[in-house]
């Protein structure tokens, strides 16, 4: 199926001139690939500049929805977006990208993926997840908590009473500029088994080479699909950047950080 970000599709109210400054708000688990492909575009379009916000996707569509403006907002789930979409906020929302969860370790921790329901279950080993609610990455954690319950009883109360929730809220822990939240935590043992998102953990684990990325056993596997939405108003320059994204390019440049094409099934 061909992908297309038609002006039609997201029913934006433009401006009559478009504007050469576009103003995104997006998931933190997108700086990379977005910060990418942003550069890629503006190479190609030099009058256009790309501003980024990262922050947690819950907090944002709060922010957006309280009247914040920016021209794009994508998000690590479809639900946020969807619910701008239908208070009237924002365009049609678009499927852009797919991700899931994988665990990331530290060595210590032992876990595989074979036994990671049992190390995550273990009272000796912190589990940490996002924030629920205002992150997408931990409800997606909580999912997973849901389906170990179904696999094992009780398994998801124990889960969700002892999961630490150290990022993706107004109260996550701070980190250093730049670097990967979950690759220093897990490091400093301030968690033992950290469910983020694959591409989380790969980043992190470039920085921090000693930890262990843990693929998620099939029964636990949660999948992340990523939508965006033009917001009332966005300019065309915002249309273009988002057609940029849905093109077999941008594409490209999302699946080389690991996320896995709007396409694919």
């Amino acid at each position: 199926m061909r992908l297309r970000f038609a002006a039609m599709l997201f029913m934006a109210t433009m401006p009559a001139a478009a504007a050469d400054s576009v103003k995104v708000y997006a998931a933190p688990s997108l700086s990379a690939a977005l910060r990418a492909a942003g550069g890629i575009y503006s190479s190609t379009h030099p009058d256009t500049v790309i501003n980024f916000e990262f922050g947690p996707s819950g907090l944002l569509k709060d922010r957006l929805a309280a009247g914040e403006k920016a021209d794009l907002f994508a998000s690590a789930d479809m639900a946020l977006p969807e619910s701008l979409h239908q208070s009237g906020k924002s365009g049609t929302v678009r499927l852009f990208a797919r991700n899931k969860l994988c665990a990331l370790a530290h060595p210590e921790a032992r876990a595989t993926t074979a036994n990671l329901l049992d190390r995550m279950l273990d009272p000796k080993v912190k589990l940490a997840t996002s924030t629920p609610k205002s992150d997408p990455a931990g409800d997606y954690a909580w999912q997973l908590f849901e389906r170990a319950g179904k696999a094992r009883p009780g398994a998801f109360e124990a889960l969700s009473g002892k999961a630490l929730q150290l990022t993706g809220g107004p109260n996550a822990l701070p980190v250093p500029a730049g670097r990967s939240a979950y690759g220093i935590l897990v490091a400093e043992r301030r968690a033992d088994i950290f469910l983020t998102y694959c591409t989380n953990a790969v980043l992190a684990r470039k920085e921090e080479p000693a930890l262990e990325i843990v693929e998620v056993p099939p029964a636990l596997a949660v999948g992340a699909d990523y939508g965006m939405t033009l917001l009332a108003g966005a300019n065309p320059a915002a249309i273009r950047f988002g057609s940029f994204l849905l093109s077999p390019a941008g594409q490209g440049v999302l699946a080389r950080y690991g996320f896995t094409p709007a396409a694919s099934r």
